[in-house]
């Protein structure tokens, strides 16, 4: 299964007042496997910064002027995310963005291109409730090291995000996992759960010193409860 890590810095916070896109950052995983491969843009956004903004990311009008426009790279970004599902932390803001820049291009929502949207924020709600659940309380919380984040950025924070989700997720296919990274398989050798019934599970039997154990472990609980180990007569009851 393809999957792209996503994250996009802005101009503010309202695509609606005419806020831009000004950077993108993309990280490819297959299979569970991170494959190197990712996409990154500075942007250029036809309009000046909010201070705010800068505060965050550090990506001054300056900065940005020679950079190309949304609609000079918006091909290839579409190629790359193209039938993939893309995770993103607070998706919503993200792909609202994406949506007006796409709209100025004349082209079709950002969903239309991928196979599905993930948001990690709503993830980590419904498994930390009550909790901060912001990328940097969740690499805390989670023992990702973001010591090299300073700032927002849209590469490195698509970069912690794909190491977040990867131990958000952890627990849905430990055991897939363990046995793909032991035999030394390539990604995606196990592609299912695994069948059990193949293996055959030895029986140890007790031996005489430890049903001896056993039985004095019951005649002592038995004594203790005044004779109310209804087990042991339920068991005489059944053996008869």
């Amino acid at each position: 299964m393809r999957q792209i890590f996503l994250d996009t810095e802005t101009t503010g916070l309202s695509p609606e007042n005419g806020d831009r896109v000004i950077e993108v950052g993309c990280i490819e995983m297959d299979n569970r496997r991170l494959t190197g491969r990712h996409l990154h843009f500075y942007l250029n956004p036809e309009r000046r910064n909010s201070e705010d903004a800068v505060k965050v990311h550090g990506l001054t009008d300056e900065f940005l002027a020679d950079k190309p426009l949304f609609a000079h790279v918006v091909e290839e970004m579409l190629e790359f995310v193209s039938g993939a599902e893309i995770i993103i932390h607070n998706a919503g803001f993200d792909v609202g963005f994406l949506n007006e820049e796409l709209r100025r291009c004349g082209r079709e929502k950002f969903s239309t291109h991928v196979s599905g949207i993930t948001d990690t924020l709503v993830m980590a709600r419904e498994m930390f409730p009550g909790k901060a659940n912001s990328l940097d309380a969740l690499c805390k919380r989670l023992e990702v090291d973001n010591t090299n984040r300073t700032l927002h950025g849209a590469l490195i924070d698509a970069n912690l995000l794909a190491e977040v989700y990867i131990r958000l997720t952890r627990g849905q296919d430990s055991l897939v996992m363990d046995m793909t990274e032991d035999t030394g398989g390539g990604a995606g050798q196990f592609g299912g759960p695994v069948d059990l019934s193949v293996f055959v599970l030895p029986v140890l039997a007790a031996t005489e010193p430890e049903l001896a154990d056993h039985e004095r472990v019951l005649g002592e609980i038995d004594k203790a409860s005044g004779g109310k180990t209804i087990w042991r007569a339920q068991a005489q009851i059944a053996v008869a």
